[in-house]
């Protein structure tokens, strides 16, 4: 029986441990969250297109209602109760309502719900009164408490019936009392609104306003999300501010008094942001309640302007509404000539504490999709680029395993000679490996080094909307989802439900696979329980693999085919050859059963 004092056997065991924690803690801190939100979003996406069916069914007029309190109607409907500026672009459908110069009807033209081809298009903003309402608003307020300002209700007239991109369009409103409000909004090619207030006094009266604007959004179903930040979020005197949702509802609102950058509410794959014309201005981040709903604002207050009679004054400010696609965003980031750069902007993108390897990391891999057009294959290019950056470390381990190997006979020698003496066992093995210059623990350097870029490429899977809906070939059409298919049923041949932990698809398999020849090139352990868990691993890891992203998988199979590659050369480099390894093998097994 093994001595379990020795210290090989305590290293195993210590090493077991420490897998099955962080293996364990992934489940339950990173696997399991996301599982409840692909649940959720599930959910949300059925109710979606049961929405859609309902709008599509109806046929009605409903101008005069008023849409923010009327229940039960439907997103067509509650559309239709106002006259609107339709919006129309390469990226973004909806319209602006003229009452109360509200931005609440945005869809992106360029994703869809599902992969489904008749799936409808992404909605990201909805009228207020919806129990999805998502909107943004832009005005003044009167800091004398004399002058008329617009607000929600007011109805604006403008000057063209459609936006289009590269383009504009004036809406006016006049507060009967010779004060007139005017708003200059433009589009981009992307995803960004340019909107110039104008306010002109022919009043009989100095007054005094200050420029505000605002996003509001009605959030039901709160699901924490370990891996990634959702909700309010800002560049607050120049660092990046998150707040979550849940922070809002239990501990109350935030005010930022001389805040600076910009501020907005991020999802997974979209944003809006208002990014406000001035150095400083005050933030605010709140929740309410109001007819039953969890509302969340993000809102910002410019400095206050006093307006002389015959006199006019204006507030710019830019308004982004739609998905983080991050060469956009960075464009935004670093500004133009035409426009101011944005702080940060490019973090709406929550790439995390690895932040220096996760980004550097996606744009290796856009750089490889721009070049080939499928992000499987790129994966698999920069796998070979992190061999190559890794080969002088990963070379030296796997001369040290193969020495390893050489030794290995000796070593049972060893063993065999002094077997309960574990003292003289461990100091004459030590002095085996000084002789021939073997470090033992070289063989763990690749793993660990490893580990960082494994957490980076699945946090560059899980949060980059370039990766949603990517493609490899087959049957794999979601890179940024688990390996759909399933050894269960028959991959697709036998139409039943299996349960989650029944769900094997092909990557995980070839994983494991992988895994097992890259075990049989390695020497095999003479300690019995060693080996046992060792043999153990690759298919705890099935299983484990089967709810990664297939993208992750794609890489990890890629890396071990890489590294039995390379690990069979250098074997032969050393001498080391099969028939051997298959000795050495079989003398181990001997010591092994010997042990037991």
């Amino acid at each position: 029986m093994k001595n379990k004092n020795d210290p090989d056997y305590q290293r195993v065991i210590l090493a077991v441990f420490l897998t099955a924690i962080i293996l364990i803690g992934w489940q339950i801190l990173v696997e399991w969250p996301r599982r409840q939100q692909l649940a959720q979003n599930y959910a949300i996406e059925q109710q979606k297109k049961t929405a859609t069916k309902n709008e599509k069914a109806t046929n009605i007029t409903a101008k005069g209602i008023d849409a923010d309190y009327a229940p039960n109607l439907t997103r067509t409907e509650r559309l239709q109760t106002t006259e609107r500026v339709v919006i129309k672009s390469d990226k973004l459908h909806g319209s602006i309502s003229l009452k109360g110069a509200r931005f609440d009807d945005l869809t992106l033209a360029k994703y869809k719900e599902a992969l489904d081809k008749d799936s409808p298009e992404v909605i990201l903003l909805t009228p207020n009164g919806d129990e999805n309402a998502y909107f943004a608003q832009a005005g003044w307020i009167s800091i004398d408490g004399k002058t008329k300002v617009p607000d929600g209700k007011s109805l604006w007239k403008s000057d063209k019936s459609t936006l289009t991109d590269n383009d504009s369009i004036n809406l006016s409103w006049d507060n009967g009392e010779g004060v007139i409000f005017t708003l200059n909004i433009s589009m981009d090619e992307d995803y960004m609104f340019s909107i110039n207030q104008k306010v002109e006094n022919h009043s009989a009266n100095e007054i005094s306003v200050a420029p505000y604007s605002y996003i509001n959004r009605t959030y039901k179903d709160i699901v924490s999300n370990p891996i990634m930040h959702v909700g309010p979020l800002g560049v607050m005197e120049g660092a990046l501010t998150e707040i979550s949702y849940n922070e809002l509802l239990e501990k109350g609102n935030k005010t930022y008094d001389n805040a600076g950058g910009w501020l907005g509410i991020t999802d997974k794959y979209w944003l809006t942001a208002m990014i406000p014309d001035y150095k400083q201005f005050k933030a605010s981040f709140s929740h309410y309640n109001k007819n039953n709903q969890n509302r969340y604002q993000v809102d910002y207050l410019g400095t206050e302007q006093t307006i002389a009679i015959g006199e006019s004054q204006s507030s710019k400010l830019r308004f982004f509404a739609g998905a983080k696609e991050i060469n956009v965003l960075d464009t935004y980031a670093t500004g133009n000539a035409n426009a101011a750069p944005i702080p940060l902007f490019d973090r709406s993108v929550d790439f995390g504490v690895l932040y220096f390897l996760t980004k550097p990391l996606f744009l290796m891999l856009n750089f490889f999709y721009s070049l080939i057009g499928n992000f499987g294959l790129a994966i698999m290019m920069v796998t070979i680029v992190i061999k190559i950056l890794m080969y002088p470390l990963a070379n030296k381990s796997y001369i040290a395993m193969a020495k390893m190997r050489v030794l290995q006979p000796e070593m049972l020698k060893i063993k065999e000679k002094h077997k309960d003496d574990q003292m003289a066992i461990s100091k004459e093995t030590m002095g085996l490996y000084k002789r021939h210059k073997v470090n033992p623990a070289s063989g763990c350097l690749p793993l660990l080094i490893q580990m960082p870029v494994f957490f980076a490429l699945y946090k560059v899977l899980y949060v980059t909307i370039e990766m949603r809906h990517a493609p490899f070939f087959g049957w794999l059409k979601d890179l940024s989802e688990a390996d759909p298919s399933n050894v269960f049923t028959a991959f697709g041949l036998l139409e039943w439900s299996t349960p989650l932990f029944l769900h094997l698809g092909i990557l995980p398999i070839l994983y494991s696979v992988t895994m097992i020849i890259q075990q049989r090139q390695q020497p095999a352990p003479t300690d019995p329980v060693q080996a046992k868990m060792l043999k153990m691993m690759p298919f705890i890891l099935l299983f484990l693999f089967a709810s990664f992203p297939a993208g992750l998988v794609l890489y990890w199979v890629w890396s071990n085919i890489l590294s039995i590659i390379q690990q069979e050369i250098i074997t032969l480099r050393h001498g080391t050859h099969r028939s051997q390894r298959e000795k050495a093998n079989k003398l181990a097994s001997n010591l092994s059963k010997s042990h037991e």
